[in-house]
């Protein structure tokens, strides 16, 4: 029997920690022992992991997403001394590079200058196979042994900023980068080129039974509906990624034209706040609400006329997948990676990014009945589960 590791953060409400439950209910468990380390054993989503699964003690990563004044209390002096000289070497370097405010180059230091100071995950073992699922990919490149590595890409490049030199000392030492799509790829390679032969392209893996099963468990409460409205439902982060504090904007775009719509939108962030201030601003709170975090979604998307997905940017979104195996019509804005996502007109649409031509977009989809019907019939037709993928992990450890 294969021995198989899988390394990631915890297991709260996301597209990739979705993915990762998908992942980890595909594998074939008369063949495969899979052992899971997560930085922290928690979230919305721990419970969905399978009973097969075997689960790995914590050590002290479970410090590098606390604050650290909780450091401090917890005398966890070596990994405080490692946080805090991450930021500042961080800060230094975004100044020094002129990157965007937009970059991910304190999260990945926070693991670069604190790895050494965890303990080595099961150390009498040597796996046959480790994936480090999500970034920073430190842990696993240097606390586990394995004969052979995979880390996953899960961010579109092309819309955040890098420390190209730490990026590349990070990513090189694996066998194999797993992409879940040719536009990440496309992305990932513009800053990091001379890993092109280690990509593999790897799905993120959904059920669909379980997607099914599971949005059929409650009929929702808190979307409700009037006669002649339309309902929409927008999953994900609360973040400058997914767009959300754009929405009350253009709900009140398309309730101009003319359509009645209630907009929901599920998940939770940093930008809660703002997202509620401009529902505010633009007087729409009688039309956009903010559920916040629902461990499962699924009801939610079966219960919707429409699911909309208005990310400034995405690697690829789990949620839109499960949108089509519920065969909802879908509405993506044309972010870089959109097209990667579904086939503008056949299994959803794309709209433009700004604002009013979003809202001009989605009106027209709601006017034009026969789209509708083609789409659905498409999506009735196709699987859009793809649990086969894990196979391709089968045949990287020689199987």
């Amino acid at each position: 029997m294969k021995r198989v590791l899988i390394l990631s953060h915890a297991l709260e409400i996301g597209g990739a920690e979705r993915a990762l439950i998908g992942l980890l209910n595909s594998f074939d468990y008369s063949q495969y022992q899979v052992d899971l380390f997560l930085c922290r054993q928690e979230g919305e989503l721990y419970s969905y992991i399978p009973k097969e699964v075997n689960i790995i003690p914590m050590n002290q990563a479970r410090y590098l997403a606390v604050p650290m004044i909780n450091l401090l209390k917890v005398q966890q002096w070596k990994m405080l001394y490692g946080r805090l000289k991450a930021k500042w070497l961080a800060r230094k370097a975004v100044k020094k590079q002129q990157l965007k405010p937009e970059n991910q180059v304190e999260l990945t230091y926070s693991h670069k200058y604190t790895y050494k100071y965890l303990d080595f995950i099961n150390p009498d073992v040597e796996y046959d196979f480790a994936i480090s699922f999500l970034t920073p990919h430190y842990i696993c490149m240097n606390k586990c042994r394995a004969k052979k590595k995979m880390a996953w890409i899960h961010t579109d490049y092309s819309t955040i900023d890098v420390d190209v030199e730490a990026e590349l000392n990070m990513w090189k030492v694996y066998d194999y980068i797993a992409s879940i799509s040719d536009k990440c790829t496309e992305a990932f390679l513009s800053k990091l080129p001379s890993l092109e032969n280690k990509i593999i392209r790897i799905d993120n893996i959904i059920t669909k039974d379980m997607i099914i099963n599971q949005s059929c468990e409650f009929i929702p409460d808190d979307m409700k509906r009037q006669s002649n409205e339309y309902i929409f439902c927008s999953i994900g982060r609360f973040s400058y990624a997914k767009n959300f504090d754009n929405v009350p904007n253009i709900c009140r775009k398309i309730l101009n034209k003319g359509i009645k719509v209630k907009w929901y939108l599920i998940g939770f962030g940093g930008d809660e706040e703002l997202i509620r201030n401009k529902i505010k601003e633009e007087y729409m709170e009688n039309y956009v609400f903010v559920l916040g975090k629902k461990t499962n979604p699924y009801p939610y998307i079966k219960a919707c006329d429409f699911y909309v997905q208005p990310s400034r940017y995405e690697g690829k979104a789990v949620t839109v997948k499960e949108a089509q195996i519920l065969c909802k019509p879908i509405i993506i804005t044309d972010f870089p990676t959109a097209k990667s996502q579904l086939k503008d007109g056949y299994d959803g649409i794309i709209v433009p990014m700004d604002n009013e031509s979003c809202a001009q977009g989605i009106v027209n989809f709601i006017n034009n009945n026969e789209l509708q019907k083609k789409i659905i019939d498409n999506l009735e037709q196709n699987d859009y589960s793809n649990a086969d993928e894990v196979k391709k992990i089968y045949k990287l450890m020689g199987d």
